[in-house]
């Protein structure tokens, strides 16, 4: 008999940092246009961004991610922080 373990990785299974993801309300070539990428790429294009645009930046991802329980597909400010504290480069 196999016994299940529902521990901390239960609640937050790894994240698929090649999904598609879109970094929106940021300034590219004097206009507001979403990047869309992976979310990888996304991350660490917001990490590049100066203090105001990173506070105002939103995140949407295609497949909701699980951090500390609960599931999310979008993310501003401080929720993008907490996924690049997870992303290892």
């Amino acid at each position: 008999m196999t016994e299940a373990s529902w521990g901390d990785d239960a609640k937050n299974p790894p994240i698929d940092w090649t999904m598609s993801a879109a970094l929106e309300n940021v300034v590219r070539g004097g206009g507001d246009i979403a990047e869309v990428t992976n979310l990888g790429d996304a991350v660490r294009a917001w990490r590049e961004l100066d203090p105001d645009h990173r506070a105002h930046a939103v995140l949407i991802l295609d497949h909701p991610v699980h951090l500390d329980g609960a599931a999310a597909n979008r993310f501003e400010g401080e929720g993008i922080a907490a996924l690049a504290e997870r992303l290892a480069d």
